[in-house]
């Protein structure tokens, strides 16, 4: 065995989604060795792209701590948007304005839908403080310590482990969400997030809805980096880790959070694609990257196509962030019925136990199921010959999707 003082280091590019994980591993030679792994491994806690580049190193004779750095690119914010896994959010704002995103923009995607439906908000509970401050920054009122800590409490006893605070004309007056923000943190809220931090811009509704979007997701987002690094630390010291953001940019850990996140994964495909373009002397392409739980699809016309706005899910978000539009419909996700009709998603069956196809006791139908039955996929090929597909299973789970569809 090698050790890392023979080497000047491997780089490791990861993209970690929800049912699979890429990883591309980058050795001081020049060599590239490419790992696609499944997400969640039974009885394995280590990060499956950590776990994908020890192996690589392994294979190749070197020690762990000859990783240089870690550059990732995750879906694991956008996955748990699209199954509604995220906290549960108290929304604390200024008496009058409880409704102000429910009423959001007045917007109709489709004007001639006769039956519109709201996304559910991304909040769980209202607390509407008497506080005001003026336009010019005048205090005209402000927050009461002991009826709000006591409402703070409240919402802690039923549940709520996040809090999304925004307060009119707090963008730019920020005295009083970072008074009530110290209280939500001494009462142990798990995330507290304030709209000047997220976004200090003055449209309510837009720095509202992203505000409480980043609450939502704090903390799965944080226990995924803070376990991340807490590994590559044990494994290699002094290795760097990075995040690529919805921008396009590389970021450390410490300024990674989940409104910068949620195109996280799609950006990186997306700016691989126009290197690939570019070296093949092509300027206009598509962009359709279809993974167990979601699908991007992106063009690139010479340029990035970027966008401040993005509506995911029905939930508009303001973040700087590639025109990537995502949709929960990948591998994993589960085919059903609801009025009528057929659906594909957004419930996916994630990495394990998947799909049932994949044998790991999975019993939803998905469309990797639907695409294995149709002959569509190789069951002995999958993966390069990895993974072996469960025909069998497939087939049962198609038949019991038939089964309901048939007397529904």
């Amino acid at each position: 065995m090698h050790t890392s003082a023979d080497t000047a280091g491997w780089e490791f590019w990861i993209d970690r989604g929800g049912t699979f994980t890429d990883v591309i591993g980058a050795g001081p030679q020049g060599e590239l060795v490419v790992r696609k792994v499944p997400s969640v491994t039974r009885g394995e806690e280590r990060d499956p792209g950590l776990t994908a580049a020890l192996s690589i190193l392994r294979d190749a004779g070197v020690a762990p701590d000859s990783i240089r750095a870690l550059k990732v690119g995750t879906t694991v914010v956008t996955n748990a948007l699209l199954g509604r896994r995220g906290s549960r959010v108290l929304w604390v704002t200024t008496r009058g304005f409880a409704d102000a995103l429910v009423i959001g923009n007045q917007s109709r995607p489709d004007i001639f839908d006769c039956q519109i439906r709201r996304p559910m908000p991304l909040y769980a509970e209202v607390l509407e403080l008497d506080e005001r401050v003026s336009a010019t920054g005048e205090v005209l009122q402000a927050p009461d310590a002991f009826d709000t800590q006591t409402s703070l409490r409240a919402a802690r006893e039923r549940g709520c482990d996040a809090v999304a605070i925004v307060l009119m004309h707090g963008w730019r007056h920020t005295a009083h969400e970072r008074i009530v923000a110290q209280w939500a943190r001494d009462l142990g809220f798990a995330s507290v997030v304030t709209s000047h931090e997220v976004l200090p811009l003055p449209r309510f509704v837009t720095r509202g809805e992203s505000t409480v979007f980043d609450a939502y997701l704090d903390a799965r987002l944080r226990e995924y980096v803070q376990t991340l690094a807490d590994q590559l630390t044990s494994q290699a010291p002094t290795a760097t880790l990075q995040f690529m953001q919805s921008s396009g940019g590389l970021i450390d850990t410490t300024g990674f959070r989940a409104l910068g996140s949620v195109l996280s994964g799609p950006a990186g495909g997306l700016i691989g694609l126009a290197q690939v373009g570019r070296r093949a002397g092509i300027g206009q392409l598509i962009g359709f990257d279809m993974g167990g739980t979601s699908t991007d699809v992106s063009v690139f016309d010479e340029a990035f196509a970027r966008r401040f706005e993005h509506v995911l899910q029905g939930h508009r978000i303001a973040a700087p962030m590639l025109d990537v539009h995502t949709i929960a419909a990948g591998g994993g996700s589960i085919l059903s019925r609801e009025w009528a009709r057929d659906r594909v998603g957004p419930d996916s069956a994630g990495a394990d136990p998947g799909p049932a196809c994949y044998g790991r006791g999975g019993k939803e139908p998905c469309v990797t199921d639907a695409d294995l039955v149709l002959g569509l996929l190789d069951a002995e090929n999958f993966l390069g010959g990895d993974m072996k597909l469960d025909r069998p299973a497939a087939i049962a789970a198609m038949e019991r999707l038939g089964a309901r569809l048939g007397t529904s």
